[in-house]
């Protein structure tokens, strides 16, 4: 069998010790975290946004986001900047750890909660020997209306 199975390169990044896995084809840069201006009537996960390389980029506290424990931003906290539907914004996350070729048949469906992150925003979980990593789906994480619901309750 020469045929080579698909693979999907993934950005690997922690939150609160869980490593989680966005596609390398969504991620523009990885930043250190710098000032980052406040917006009033923003979401509580909507830290506030920066002017990157010229460009207004919102900035998401992903750990705010999932309901997670704040905490203090340290020198290897990261902001990974992805692009989804023509707009980028910044996510920050504890760590950008690697990157990664996960074999696409190594990934299950989410099951029906993993952690405090709820199974909507994931697109499936991959077992790597002694890993489990948790791919996310940006387009359910950064949706507004979904973003609107859990704001209202």
């Amino acid at each position: 069998m020469t045929e080579q199975a698909a693979v999907l390169k993934v950005i690997v990044f922690s939150l609160q010790n869980e490593e989680y896995g966005i596609p390398v084809s969504q991620v523009r840069s990885i930043e250190k975290v710098q000032h980052i201006t406040r917006v009033p009537r923003t979401a509580p996960f909507v830290k506030g946004v920066i002017n990157l390389r010229g460009v207004v980029t919102p900035i998401i506290d992903l750990r705010t986001r999932f309901g997670m424990v704040d905490t203090e931003y340290t020198d290897s906290t990261r902001i990974i900047i992805v692009a989804t539907d023509d707009a980028e914004v910044g996510l920050i996350v504890d760590t950008a750890n690697d990157v990664m070729d996960i074999q696409v048949d190594s990934i299950e469906p989410p099951p029906e909660i993993v952690g405090s992150v709820e199974v909507e925003y994931l697109e499936g979980v991959a077992k790597l020997e002694k890993r489990l990593l948790i791919l996310l789906n940006l387009e359910k994480v950064l949706n507004p209306k979904l973003v609107k619901e859990k704001m209202e309750g």
